[in-house]
């Protein structure tokens, strides 16, 4: 067995089912149509997120490719978002790294965030270390400017989709303080600091509703899920002054060895997924 193979398999071996089950035996995929707000209108697009364990080193804090001791099996989440304003594209994509491993590690280790359109681009990253956030941003914005600079301990909006589908039970509740989501931070060119929200769950027809609310930004975040496991993501919304945005869950795949889906016959998979194949 290949070192890394094997320290993959003795790392998991510790973590009871079902989450070893479902979630070591490759990617969920699933789409959502995407209803974006943006310029105070909507837009249509979509979104993909793309969950997936991978070993990490929790020093380097990237994946372990070489078998190195010091790592944990994390859940990643890829979140992407694509849709046009008017003549020109938008592109998103999110990748958070949450260890599998909830009680050793209350947080992410990482995530990162970029945004892409005709007029430039930001990339953004959060590093977890020392029981602090460190965030740094290059953007093609002036007034966001380079920066690179230490936040503090709290909750990160992005990792909460990962503790969700892991343990739902782990969810803040309450009066908290947490970093607002990177791809909202980065469109409404908003400062990366921690904010005061309001959180909740709520249960209904075997659907878990968790609702963030942050009074100072005007902004309200609603993710529904399966109440069940593996806690399927079935819808969110986001409200804000601009607008609202809306993401529909349309199409899941299970297993999915994305990475070796490169070929052009294997576009045959992105139809299963209802996304438009690129055009010749």
């Amino acid at each position: 067995m290949k070192p890394l193979v094997a320290l993959l398999v003795s790392i998991t071996a510790a973590f009871a089912d079902p989450i070893q089950d479902f979630w070591f035996n490759g990617a969920e995929i699933s789409s959502f149509k995407l209803d974006q707000s943006r310029y105070g209108k909507n837009h249509p697009g979509h979104a993909e997120l793309v969950f997936v364990t991978e070993p990490f080193l929790t020093d380097k804090q990237v994946k372990n490719e070489s078998g190195q001791s010091n790592s944990t099996p994390v859940l990643k989440l890829n979140a992407l978002t694509t849709f046009n304003t008017g003549i020109y594209s938008y592109r998103t994509m999110t990748s958070t790294f949450r260890p599998i491993d909830l009680g050793k590690f209350p947080h992410a280790l990482k995530s990162t965030t970029s945004v892409q359109d005709w007029c430039g681009q930001a990339f953004q990253q959060f590093n977890y270390r020392k029981s602090s956030w460190n965030v740094e941003l290059r953007s093609y914005f002036e007034a966001a400017g380079d920066a690179n600079e230490p936040l503090g301990n709290g909750f990160l909006e992005d990792e909460l989709w990962l503790t969700l589908r892991l343990d739902p039970k782990r969810l803040p509740t309450g009066e908290i303080s947490i970093i607002p989501g990177a791809v909202f931070t980065r469109f409404l060119h908003q400062p990366v600091q921690f904010a005061k929200a309001t959180a909740s769950i709520s249960q209904a027809d075997g659907i878990t509703t968790y609702s963030l609310s942050y009074p100072a930004l005007q902004r309200n975040l609603t993710i529904h899920f399966d109440t069940a496991f593996p806690h399927i993501i079935r819808k969110w919304t986001e409200k804000t002054t601009s607008g609202t945005t809306t993401a529909t869950l349309e199409k899941r795949l299970m297993n999915v060895a994305y990475w070796n889906l490169h070929d052009p016959q294997d576009a045959a998979k992105r139809k299963e997924l209802g996304l438009d194949p690129i055009a010749n």
